[in-house]
């Protein structure tokens, strides 16, 4: 649980517009009234894509087969393949250092086993996992080596909760029973539902007068000091992935008004021409750096009203190849 609320609430910056014709996504009810930046995932979706079972899903089997992995999921009653349909994760923040957050998995659970095995392990690493009740909710802690404890416990049989305290998951088992819509803030929740909740992923964040001190290091060797000049007026920031045959990238950046835009744009199209420039060069003196450029050719810069959109794509075949170079 430690290791997807991990991935979940790390994954939390860049933006995207939905297709049109899109559902809008509507902000899971668990979602913590404090985020400042929402997340989610279809792992279903992705785990179904063309691209994946193409390159990866035989790999991913074959780790899940591995005697200590398929120990511990029979003891969970889990097949991640199966079992887990979507996570949503909100978090807040004013820096990495200062981040705190609630993931939310949906799917398909045994609580009776999964709470079996959480005191299994309380009694294999007592050092590390411990249960502590709170009200009639029993909630798992586990204390790394380093850094804060992660909580854990099981809402019902089709929701898992992880959060970065304790206070986190009591408020989401009571957020469950109220049956209210989310209780986050109503500018994020406009934002998510400007989202596609068909999208692979996406993240969205209210970023506003916290880029105000970000400084670009001068020795880039990309003119990114438009780019620098411009964060102070982004308000929001957010990301969309489509994963199909190949992956389909979007990035928005909300700006404070049509002006401030037009800046960004500016800026994010130097720096484009500067990257690909960079990328074509890398490539003429490494071979293997040579499918990058296909990918940064199809990377593109609009300005639309107080946004600024960026969209980029990664072919399959390409990630097929890098894939197999590894081999």
């Amino acid at each position: 649980m430690m290791r997807l609320s991990r991935l979940v609430l790390a994954a939390g910056f860049t933006v995207a517009l939905a297709a049109p014709g899109a559902r809008a996504a509507e902000p899971d009810k668990l979602l913590p009234a404090d985020s400042d930046s929402v997340t989610f995932v279809n792992v279903k979706q992705i785990l179904g894509s063309e691209v994946v079972k193409k390159y990866a899903l035989e790999q991913i089997k074959q780790a899940l087969a591995g005697q200590d992995a398929k120990q511990f999921l029979e003891q969970l009653g889990l097949d991640p393949l199966k079992d887990i349909d979507k996570v949503w994760a909100g978090s807040s923040g004013k820096d990495l250092s200062d981040m705190k957050g609630l993931a939310i998995v949906h799917g398909k659970f045994d609580p009776e086993k999964l709470f079996k095995a959480a005191e299994g392990l309380t009694k294999k690493e007592a050092d590390k996992f411990s249960l502590i009740k709170d009200g009639g909710t029993t909630i798992l802690k586990f204390q790394p080596d380093q850094g804060n404890p992660v909580y854990g416990t099981v809402v019902d049989d089709t929701t898992v909760i992880v959060g970065t305290d304790k206070k986190l998951i009591t408020t989401a088992i009571k957020q469950a029973a109220d049956q209210k819509a989310a209780p986050i803030p109503a500018d994020l929740a406009a934002l998510v539902k400007k989202m596609d909740d068909k999208a692979s992923v996406f993240t969205t964040s209210i970023v506003k007068g916290k880029l105000d001190n970000v400084k670009v290091p001068p020795q880039l060797p990309i003119d990114l000091s438009g780019v620098e000049k411009a964060l102070p007026k982004t308000e929001t920031m957010s990301l969309i992935l489509r994963v199909s045959g190949d992956i389909n990238m979007e990035f928005l950046f909300g700006m404070k008004d049509d002006d401030a835009a037009t800046d960004m744009g500016d800026a994010m199209t130097k720096a484009i021409d500067g990257i690909k420039g960079l990328i074509t060069v890398a490539a003429a003196a490494e071979p293997k750096a040579k499918p990058l450029v296909d990918v940064v050719k199809t990377i593109k810069s609009d300005v639309k009203k107080k946004d600024v959109i960026i969209t980029a794509k990664v072919a399959g075949d390409l990630i097929g190849k890098a894939i197999n170079a590894g081999d």
